[in-house]
C-alpha cells in the first residue's frame, strides 16, 4: 500500500528539504520504490536531488494547472535512486493560477490517482508557509513528518501547525494524521533543545522519533554537491541518523500492518 507523506513546517531552516531528500534515498537504499515531490518554488530539494532547477522545462507547475500529466514531468534521481516531480521558480506561478480555479484544493491528489500504485513511498516537501502549494499536499497525503528544531519558538510553531492539520482533517481529508515529530539539527550540549526535547516527549509521546537528527558538517555540504547524504558520506553521522530514521519508519509501518 502506497504511503503518501507531506513533510513540512510553517517555520523555515528546520531541515524540512534535507529531511525530505534523505529519507527517500535512505528508504530507496532499502529497494523501496520512492517518489520526491518538491513543493517549494524554491527547488532546493530538486537540486538536491541531483537535478538542475534551471535547466526544466517541465515542473511541478505543469502538473498543478492541469497541464501536463505526472508521468510526463517525473525525471530519475541518479543520485538519490528515486523518481522526483521537480520544481523551480515557476511553481510560485501556481499560487497565483490556483485561485480562479475549481478545486484547487485537490489537484495534486487527482494527479497522483494515476500513478501512487507504482511506488511505495510518496514524499511531498512542502514550502515553509501555509499557501495554496501547503494545503494541495496536506490534502493528497495520509500522514505527516514534521521536521523541528529543539528551540525557544518551536512549540507555539507547532502549535499553530497542529490546528492547520486539523483544520484540513475536517473540511478537506479525513484520513490526515500526523505520522511523526523529527527532531533536527540536535546538539546534545545544548540545555534548551535538552529540555524542549523532553517537553516533546511529555507531550506527543511516541509520535516523537526516537531518531534524532544531528547537527552535523557533511550533511550541511552533501546538497551543494547535488547528492544525498548517504551518497556524499555514507559513514557520517548525518547519514546513519537517516538510515535510521528509515529503519524506523519501516518498523512502525511494520508494527501497524
Amino acid at each position: 500500500m502506497t504511503r503518501i507523506i507531506a513533510i513540512t513546517n510553517q517555520k523555515g531552516g528546520v531541515g524540512k528539504t534535507t529531511t525530505s531528500v534523505n529519507i527517500a534515498a535512505s528508504l530507496a537504499a532499502t529497494k523501496r520504490r520512492v517518489m520526491l515531490i518538491d513543493l517549494d518554488p524554491q527547488g532546493n530539494a530538486t537540486m538536491g536531488s541531483g537535478v538542475e532547477k534551471s535547466e526544466l522545462e517541465l515542473s511541478a507547475y505543469d502538473v498543478l494547472m492541469d497541464e501536463k500529466t505526472i508521468a510526463e514531468v517525473l525525471v530519475d534521481s541518479v543520485e538519490g535512486d528515486y523518481s522526483l516531480l521537480p520544481s523551480n521558480a515557476d511553481l510560485t506561478g501556481a499560487e497565483v493560477g490556483l485561485l480562479d480555479e475549481i478545486a484547487r484544493e485537490i489537484r495534486l491528489r487527482k494527479a497522483l490517482e494515476s500513478v501512487k500504485d507504482e511506488y511505495d513511498f510518496i514524499f511531498i516537501d512542502c514550502p515553509p508557509s501555509l499557501n495554496m502549494l501547503t494545503v494541495n499536499a496536506l490534502v493528497a497525503a495520509d500522514a505527516v513528518i514534521i521536521p523541528m528544531q529543539c528551540e525557544y519558538y518551536a512549540l507555539e510553531g507547532l502549535t499553530a501547525l497542529l490546528s492547520t492539520i486539523e483544520k484540513i482533517r475536517k473540511f478537506l481529508n479525513p484520513h490526515l494524521r500526523v505520522e511523526g515529530l523529527l527532531r533536527t539539527m540536535f546538539d546534545p550540549r545544548n540545555n534548551l533543545a535538552n529540555q524542549v526535547s523532553t517537553q516533546l516527549l511529555d507531550h506527543f509521546g511516541d509520535k516523537v522519533y526516537r531518531t534524532i537528527i544531528p547537527r552535523n558538517i557533511r550533511l550541511a555540504e552533501a546538497p551543494s554537491h547535488g547528492l544525498p547524504i548517504i551518497k556524499y558520506d555514507r559513514s557520517s553521522r548525518g547519514a546513519l541518523a537517516y538510515l535510521a530514521l528509515a529503519g524506523e519508519m519501516l518498523n512502525r509501518e511494520g508494527k501497524a500492518a
